[in-house]
């Protein structure tokens, strides 16, 4: 790789000292802040082999045109000088908190005929009302789900009254949407709906309250009530400690602390970060760490952490106070899930609320979440398929998908021997058997599963998970003829739009599980094929026959053997070879 002039004679003077390094484009602005135990050591390595070793850090050094550093008295102290100018700077190659983003705004669409709330972060809605900006994310999402919950704003994107859908979606079955797009809710109805809004989000909620009272919605004004009233977890065993979990989702991550006091979880904080899709698991713990978790006050001596972070060390020297323990058993283990846990949720969340809507739009396994009203995003889900062995066997095929693509170690069979069952019946023992094998083997179950077919083998599904005591495990099934999705407590199937990318993933995963069922059904058609073809010559018994199809591989190939090649083999005389060769190739 080449190296500009300049370039070379700094590293040639690098000092094996610890300090901060920082690359510089051609006009002078800060790209990348690194620290480095010696910058001798490590800020040449840009220039080696690892320099392309992904596309962002090749994308980096192509820009690199100048080169800055400074020393630091040890490592723990070039750890917090990069902190210091990551947040100065904010440089792009670096993992960033993501309120270096301009900040939300909650937007009203108030000029279309059926208003829609909206997230955004440009003000770039013709005539809409903008509320904001909000930089604390929490604040927000408090905000979103009180406007959620006790108003019925559509979510959907239909250019209403213009473009409308044929029948209500999943949002009016679940009481969170009337319906205006089928004419359910008039315009008039819905505008002072709106007008209720505007108030909440101007902060006039006495107003609001009033006219929720005259409504009678006492429930939902319980609710808000109790909203901001603290809660506590009780946990098995005293003391204090910090719970940190993690969760990562292409450019994104979620970092949280658990706050546990006298045994008893009393509050949660967390952070999301972007730019972390290049960067390994323990920078971006440690990145969290440095940039999120020292600055709080009030910390926990006892920090239990999911992996141990990069520069675990230096994070020592740092913060000498702080015992760092990444638990493998008992309850400090179980509260370093629960963090994880919470990670996960909150950037599941964020991706499938309101947040990076173009993206979540592109996004198949969040639409599909979204569609089917799931209370998390559906990353791993599994679709069965059942066919029958033309009579003889019925067969269920199943394949595991991770965020919306088939796992090639998750492909399973279940062979139901013997008299052909109705579909019902085979769903039912499919399900059981492979419900009762991850729950046996202590594997986690899936997101979702899909069944491929109607309301019935949906209904002998739900009564073989609910035999297992997962009554709670979200199955839905996916009628071929209509395309027609059926949901547990729905009488009428959701019709999901032909464009709908929710549709189309559940159209793949059923057609998947459906090509596996059909390959092996053709596999054994043709192994009895075989067996039939090759028993019918007299003097060739089931050991000839194996030995043949070890020997030749197949039909075809002892078709091709010569009579020599034949009669070599153990138990085979030249005669037997010429009878066998005789009544294959007079078969058509």
């Amino acid at each position: 790789m080449d190296v500009p002039a300049l370039i070379a004679r700094q590293l040639k003077a690098l000092p094996d000292k610890p300090g901060v390094y920082l690359w510089k484009n051609a006009a002078g602005e800060i790209v990348y802040v690194g620290k480095a135990k010696s910058l001798r050591a490590r800020v040449p390595s840009y220039f080696g082999p690892e320099g392309d070793s992904t596309p962002e850090r090749a994308a980096l050094v192509r820009q690199i045109a100048e080169l800055e550093t400074i020393i630091a008295p040890n490592e723990a102290q070039a750890l917090l000088l990069e902190n210091n100018l990551i947040k100065e700077h904010k440089p792009r190659f670096n993992i960033r908190l993501t309120d270096d983003k301009s900040y939300p705004r909650v937007a009203v669409t108030v000029t279309e005929p059926f208003p829609r709330v909206l997230v955004v972060r440009r003000v770039n809605i013709p005539g809409a009302r903008y509320f904001g900006p909000y930089t604390d994310v929490a604040t927000l999402r408090q905000t979103l789900k009180i406007i959620r919950r006790i108003f019925t704003v559509r979510s959907c994107h239909w250019d209403l009254p213009h473009d409308a859908p044929n029948r209500p979606c999943l949002d009016y079955h679940i009481e969170r949407c009337r319906a205006p797009c089928v004419g359910y809710q008039s315009e008039a109805d819905y505008r002072r709906m709106i007008d209720d809004v505007l108030l909440f989000l101007e902060g006039k909620t006495v107003d609001v309250r009033t006219r929720l009272r005259e409504a009678q919605l006492r429930d939902a004004l319980k609710w808000l009530d109790q909203l901001e009233q603290p809660q506590t977890v009780e946990l098995v065993g005293g003391g204090d400690a910090d719970a940190i979990g993690l969760a990562r989702d292409g450019d994104d991550a979620c970092g949280v602390v658990l706050r546990v006091r006298d045994g008893r979880l009393i509050a949660r904080d967390h952070r999301f970060l972007e730019n972390v899709e290049h960067a390994a698991e323990g920078a971006v713990l440690a990145a969290f760490l440095v940039r999120c978790y020292l600055p709080l006050e009030a910390r926990a001596r006892h920090a239990l952490l999911p992996f141990a972070p990069e520069d675990l060390d230096t994070l020592q020297q740092v913060a000498p106070d702080i015992d760092w323990h990444v638990p493998q058993r008992g309850t400090f283990a179980k509260l370093a899930q629960l963090a994880d846990q919470n990670a996960r949720h909150l950037l599941d969340s964020l991706k499938i609320e309101s947040f990076d809507i173009d993206e979540r739009s592109a996004d198949p396994v969040f639409a599909l979440g979204r569609d089917l009203g799931l209370a998390a995003v559906p990353r791993s889900f599994v679709c069965i398929d059942i066919s029958t062995n033309q009579g003889r066997d019925t067969v269920g095929s199943l394949v595991w998908f991770e965020a919306g693509r088939p796992k090639k170690a998750e492909y399973r069979r279940f062979r139901i021997r013997g008299a052909p069952q109705d579909d019902f019946a085979a769903v039912h023992e499919v399900v059981t058997r492979y419900l009762g094998r991850r729950i046996s083997e202590a594997k986690g179950l899936p997101d979702l599963v899909v069944i491929d077919g109607g309301k019935g083998q949906l209904g002998a599904a739900l009564d073989a998970a609910r035999a297992l005591g997962q009554d709670k495990l979200p199955i839905v099934s996916l009628a071929k003829q209509q395309e027609e999705v059926f949901l547990a407590g729905h009488s009428d199937p959701l019709r999901l739009s032909r464009r709908s990318p929710s549709l189309k993933l559940l159209q793949r995963a059923r057609d998947e599980a459906h090509r596996f069922a059909v390959s092996y059904s053709r596999k054994r058609r043709a192994q009895r094929t075989i067996t039939s073809a090759l028993l019918a010559i007299p003097g060739v018994g089931p050991n000839r026959r194996r030995a043949l199809l070890e020997r030749f591989g197949s039909l075809a190939g002892v078709k091709t053997a010569t009579p020599a090649e034949i009669a070599a083999l153990p138990g085979f005389s030249t005669t037997l070879a010429e009878r066998i060769l005789d009544r294959l190739q007079a078969r058509p």
